[in-house]
């Protein structure tokens, strides 16, 4: 893990906010700032998905459907989390596998507030490479924050960040959750909790079991035909489960709602109806 690149998931989700910017939701989503983040042939599918031209070649088409399916995911997914945030961010904001996340360069919102970007190592250093040397961060502060969640402690990097446990703390805990395995998940809740609180938030998103998408995933990597094809998903919850382990932990989940009723209540269109009925968002809040 220690020696893993950057992460193609992180540039997947970034292409799909890129080719949904300005294009959905009747215009309330919007992050110019993905496309800055984008190297001139990761532009080039986003650029042919928001005209509608689907390329020719079989690999040049299999990218161009991955970047499609996943501008609808990422809609519905960042339009949750954002109100999330826009209701319950405080001073100090947490963005555990930050991958290629603009809301410190996009929200005002935060503008009185310290982030922290938490992320591997390899990930972080791809993502300030990708930054415009002009970029003027939103946010009070940007804090890069190297961590690999499968060997270092989350605490440690925190502290010597300077986060403040004894201060509330907004988390965001999006897109990781599938990637990590279920002691690793359950390690990163202990580690939070650890550091929250009262009056702290957590907001997590996390894929529930589901027979097409992991047959979808599973033809992908044995055709090697996706970019993120050797980044397989390692843990599945249940919203029981989830809500269950995060009790654990003191936190106690105020909302689930799941990716499809999230379409539906922005009024966004959808196709791939299973995709997005097994993507998660939830909110939990610290009990104590």
């Amino acid at each position: 893990m220690s020696e893993r690149t950057a992460s193609r998931t992180a540039v997947l989700v970034c292409q799909g906010r890129a080719a949904a910017s300005g294009r959905a939701a009747q215009g309330r989503f919007a992050d110019p700032m993905a496309e800055q983040l984008l190297r001139a042939e990761e532009r080039i599918p986003v650029d042919q998905v928001r005209a509608g031209t689907p390329p020719r070649g079989w690999k040049e088409r299999t990218v161009y459907e991955s970047v499609r399916a996943c501008a609808e995911v990422v809609v519905p997914r960042t339009l949750g989390i954002d109100e999330a945030l826009r209701a319950h961010v405080g001073n100090q904001l947490v963005i555990l596998g930050a991958g290629l996340d603009t809301r410190a360069w996009r929200m005002p919102e935060l503008a009185r507030t310290d982030v922290w970007e938490v992320d591997h190592p390899a990930s972080q250093q791809d993502k300030q490479a990708r930054l415009p040397a002009r970029s003027a961060a939103l946010a009070r502060s940007v804090r890069f924050t190297p961590v690999d969640f499968a060997v270092d402690s989350l605490g440690t990097a925190l502290a010597a960040a300077g986060h403040d446990p004894s201060a509330p703390t907004t988390w965001l805990w999006e897109g990781v959750v599938p990637y990590l395995t279920r002691d690793e998940v359950r390690a990163t809740a202990a580690a939070v909790a650890t550091r929250t609180a009262p009056g702290s938030t957590l907001v997590v998103n996390y894929q529930a079991p589901s027979a097409t998408a992991a047959a979808g995933r599973l033809l992908t990597r044995v055709l090697g035909s996706s970019i993120t094809s050797g980044e397989p998903w390692r843990s599945l919850w249940r919203p029981r489960q989830l809500a269950a382990l995060l009790a654990e932990h003191g936190l106690q989940v105020v909302s689930d709602d799941n990716l499809l009723d999230l379409a539906h209540t922005h009024g966004i269109p959808t196709q791939g109806r299973t995709s997005l009925r097994s993507g998660h968002v939830a909110v939990a809040e610290l009990l104590r």
